[in-house]
């Protein structure tokens, strides 16, 4: 019988070279907080467009500068998860 398939049987071995789950959720993580730190930083710039731009409107200086607080507070968050994200995985490792 002639056979189109020059190999008849194929093993599956074990992938050792595979990275650990851990290793793929870190750097998963990684990439999201960065996000969000670039995020953040696009706010802080928004927040000093529109504090230049409020041509001494009180109301919209007032909305600049919660702007600048909000995305100061969420780099902070995204700096300090950073942190404890790499500590965390270098703990387990």
């Amino acid at each position: 019988m002639n056979n189109i398939f020059p190999i008849s049987t194929v093993y599956a071995g074990v992938i050792s070279d595979a990275p650990p789950l851990t290793s793929l959720l870190s750097n998963v993580l990684n990439f999201v907080l960065s996000i969000v730190g670039v995020l953040g930083i696009l706010g802080l710039v928004v927040s000093g467009i529109v504090y230049i731009t409020a041509s001494g409107s009180e109301e919209r200086m007032q909305t600049a500068k919660k702007i600048a607080l909000e995305s100061g507070i969420g780099i902070t968050i995204a700096l300090i998860s950073l942190i404890l994200t790499g500590q965390l995985a270098s703990f387990f490792q």
